[in-house]
């Protein structure tokens, strides 16, 4: 999801580490089978595609996406053998798929034809920032009360819940429409986000993720609802939707190295935090494949 603040997704996440110190259609035509010409694969999304925060970086792509090229496309297109064109991009929202969301940087759709075979994408959670904002209100939230109650609860509610319902979920109904049109030949796949937090606290997790115990479920239900709603948007466009939720838990940004697919706020590995590290978008890959039966 990357999460996005006005054009730079990634410093949000920067302000967030300050923060907690101071106190990311018509139903798809499967891919053609295996020839000697390799898969036409197309990769769109957010941070949680371009693998935003784990080196190396993509040469070929604007330092403002911070594509990565260990990301989960680049593993898939390996494995399969296909020709990638990776146009994820950190920060990204579904507007971005048809406009430009930096400057010299094509409106994401402008990579799809009616030769595209695959097209994959994890993409919602930067929509109206609700995501980040919660991510933000609530670690802000936990500093203020020493990680005791719920505060961020008790401030926003069912506000970001509600901000999901009316806008993201239409928005992503379209986005997915237009790759459709776009694509007409493609099989579309929408990954859903991987779990950010546990469904309770654990012990040592405030430390690195400074969010109130009380509001670890709230943060948890909230991801499980944009999911919810990103898994509707592809059921009424005819996409695949390609779930994180069972195969992801227990690998939030609360467990140690080498168990957690999410890095933390603070005392992570990434450069942009709260992201997939490298063992994660390794693990998105798996999960695509094996939904959409390649291998």
């Amino acid at each position: 999801m990357s999460i996005r603040t006005h054009s730079r997704p990634w410093r949000l996440a920067v302000l967030a580490v300050a923060a907690a110190m101071t106190g990311g259609l018509a139903l798809a035509a499967p891919a053609r089978a295996a020839t000697a010409t390799p898969v036409d694969y197309v990769a769109m999304g957010d941070s949680y595609s371009a693998g935003s925060g784990v080196l190396p970086l993509d040469p070929g792509a604007a330092l403002e996406c911070a594509r990565s090229t260990a990301n989960y496309p680049h593993d898939l297109a390996a494995r399969i053998g296909a020709q990638l064109t990776d146009v994820t991009c950190g920060g990204a929202e579904t507007k971005d798929y048809a406009g430009s969301q930096y400057p010299g940087v094509a409106p994401q759709l402008d990579a799809l034809s009616s030769s595209t075979d695959l097209v994959t994408m994890t993409i919602g959670g930067n929509d109206n920032n609700t995501f980040i904002d919660a991510i933000l209100a609530c670690g802000s939230a936990g500093v203020l009360t020493l990680g005791i109650g719920h505060p961020c609860q008790s401030l926003y509610g069912s506000s970001f819940d509600d901000s999901i319902d009316s806008s993201t979920y239409p928005a992503l109904v379209a986005a997915l429409t237009a790759v459709r049109a776009k694509a007409p030949n493609a099989r579309v796949a929408i990954v859903g986000y991987p779990w950010i937090v546990p469904a309770t606290a654990v012990p040592g997790c405030f430390a690195k993720l400074p969010i109130a115990s009380g509001d670890i479920p709230y943060l948890r239900e909230l991801e499980g609802h944009l999911n919810a709603a990103v898994q509707r948007a592809a059921q009424a466009t005819g996409a695949t939707y390609v779930d994180m939720s069972a195969v992801s838990n227990g690998h939030d940004a609360c467990r140690p190295a080498g168990t957690r697919w999410i890095e933390p706020l603070l005392f992570g590995t990434n450069y942009v935090p709260v992201h997939p590290n490298a063992l994660g978008e390794s693990k998105m890959a798996d999960q695509v494949a094996t939904v959409l039966g390649l291998g």
